[in-house]
């Protein structure tokens, strides 16, 4: 069986209490659940942008994008799955590792333009920006270390061009 296509949507919305569990429930509503979710100002301070990644049945999403523009605090909602847009995401990773391993690391780090941003004796914390399949593949050659812990943001969805997000 296919897994459904992962579809990012930006929402603008106003910045007040309570805007995020309103769309949450839009989208627990319709059985779906949100893969990741980035929640960023905008130039504006009335306003905020939400990056929202969910799988699901592209019918269906198109349903829960029409509810979330009826929302009192929803702007403007657009699904950006396969628009020209810049997609990133930034991962922190924890890697146990020997003195004698940190070069092979290193050697991952600079080829995938990764950085170390703390080292200890017996670990090391590096982190990666790019788009998830980068995420991914550095996460999968770093196994071999034993990773200890990870945390990794949801993707930022910004328009190339002129055109707004």
């Amino acid at each position: 069986m296919l897994k459904d296509k992962a579809h990012s949507i930006s929402l603008l919305v106003a910045n007040r209490p309570g805007v995020l569990v309103r769309i949450a429930l839009v989208f627990s509503r319709r059985g779906y659940n949100i893969d990741s979710l980035v929640v960023s100002p905008t130039l504006d301070p009335n306003f905020s942008r939400m990056n929202i990644i969910a799988h699901g049945n592209p019918e269906i999403l198109l349903q829960i994008i029409k509810q979330l523009e009826k929302l009192v605090d929803v702007v403007q909602a657009k699904d950006h799955t396969d628009t020209d847009a810049v997609e990133k995401e930034r991962a922190l990773i924890k890697v146990r590792c020997t003195p004698d391993q940190r070069t092979e690391i290193l050697q991952l780090c600079d080829h995938f333009h990764a950085n170390t941003v703390d080292m200890t004796a017996t670990s090391m914390i590096i982190q990666i920006t790019g788009n998830s399949q980068k995420v991914d593949t550095l996460k999968s050659l770093l196994q071999k270390f034993e990773i200890v812990e990870y945390i990794r943001t949801g993707k930022v969805i910004m328009l190339r061009g002129e055109e707004q997000t």
